[in-house]
């Protein structure tokens, strides 16, 4: 069974929106694009490595296919390039005669089931990129096993956010923490299982004797 971990750059009031450049993503007025970009740092890259790995396939929502296959193919001699350009690319669109990023393929219409199957083969892990689209589905049907949350330094006040109302409670388990010369924190987590709020408190005096 293949994995499915999602990547991505949030600020502390949680946007997620346009994090690489001005044009990103301008939908609702959002004029701050690029705001990721100034605080990026060599060990937020050697974080991206790893969580992908040497081969990988991409759960892509049309926005990010797009801005994607707009930069990627035209950089050479870059390892992050590479891996992006050769993955398989499953995308959520209503378009999938205008896949010209390849290889790629339509996750159709219903993208939970097309997912949970694509997880069930074997192959790679199966990589997100911080798609508002995917990662509320993704995370109300119980298919996310990892995410790597890189948190900026940032107020943004308004803009699209990773999770929305639609995410099922759950909890989380964070793996590993650090933070970059920049201030950015580089959290890794692990789904957890169902939220569990009547949990013992592991500090209450009852549970430590």
């Amino acid at each position: 069974m293949r994995r499915i971990r999602i990547i991505a750059n949030t600020s502390l009031d949680g946007v997620v929106q346009a994090p690489g450049g001005p044009d990103e993503d301008r939908d609702g007025g959002f004029a701050h694009g690029g705001w990721a970009m100034p605080h990026f740092a060599p060990a937020m890259a050697e974080a991206i490595a790893a969580a992908q790995g040497d081969r990988f396939d991409l759960l892509l929502g049309r926005r990010t296919y797009d801005t994607f296959a707009a930069f990627w193919p035209g950089v050479e001699d870059d390892p992050i390039a590479d891996g992006l350009n050769g993955a398989t690319k499953h995308v959520a669109t209503h378009r999938p005669e205008s896949l010209e990023w390849g290889p790629a393929e339509a996750l159709g219409a219903n993208i939970a089931a097309r997912v949970r199957d694509l997880k069930a083969q074997d192959g790679p892990d199966l990589i997100v990129w911080g798609s508002t689209t995917l990662t509320p589905v993704l995370f109300e049907a119980g298919l996310v096993d990892e995410l790597l949350l890189f948190v900026f330094p940032i107020l943004l006040g308004g803009g699209k956010r990773l999770f929305s109302d639609r995410t099922t409670p759950q909890e989380l388990t964070l793996t590993e923490s650090r933070s970059a010369p920049t201030g950015v924190l580089i959290n890794a987590y692990r789904a957890s299982g169902a939220l569990q709020p009547d949990r013992p408190d592991p500090y209450s005096k009852e549970t430590s004797q």
